[in-house]
């Protein structure tokens, strides 16, 4: 564990060294540095900003810009089971608006938000590129087409009998 000089002594682990390490020097590095950072913690904390910020001389107001840029960043942890509703045209013509509500209310959550378990997440997206299998939702990288209220129950229930 190394301490980030500039950050108020806060703590960095091994695998976040590791990670910046890799992209020291690198041009436009951050972006990589960033979806790593995801994949490991399940999100991006203020520490692993700053760490990077330091590391990699990139700006926090740009890296935090390309965080909130893209969705697949996150400035929170998510659940186990992270839940997009595709809210592109397609996806919202054809239904997804009541499909994200049926979420809410069997999971018990508004968007943003993770299940206290720990278990579920909820994100309403914008296009995830499905748009023949409209209305359409991915639960981590696992996308389900032709959605409707009545499946949403379904695809709680297979994700809560992984525990």
């Amino acid at each position: 564990m190394a301490h980030c000089e500039g950050c108020n002594g806060c703590t960095v682990d091994e695998k976040l060294e590791k990670i910046a390490s890799k992209y020291i020097d690198v041009q436009g590095g951050i972006i990589g540095a960033l979806h790593e950072v995801q994949d490991t913690y399940g999100y991006i904390s203020t520490t692993s900003q700053k760490y990077l910020s330091k590391t990699l001389h990139v700006p926090m107001a740009e890296i935090y810009g390309i965080i909130t840029f893209y969705s697949r960043f996150s400035l929170t942890p998510k659940g186990k089971y992270n839940v997009q509703v595709c809210m592109g045209t397609a996806c919202y013509v054809k239904g997804a608006e009541r499909v994200l509500e049926k979420f809410k209310t069997e999971l018990g959550i508004e968007e943003g938000e993770t299940t206290e378990d720990g278990m579920f997440s909820l994100e309403a997206v914008r296009c995830i590129g499905a748009c023949g299998l409209a209305p359409a939702i991915v639960v981590n990288s696992e996308v389900y087409g032709k959605m409707d209220e009545t499946k949403v129950t379904e695809v709680i229930a297979t994700y809560k009998d992984k525990k």
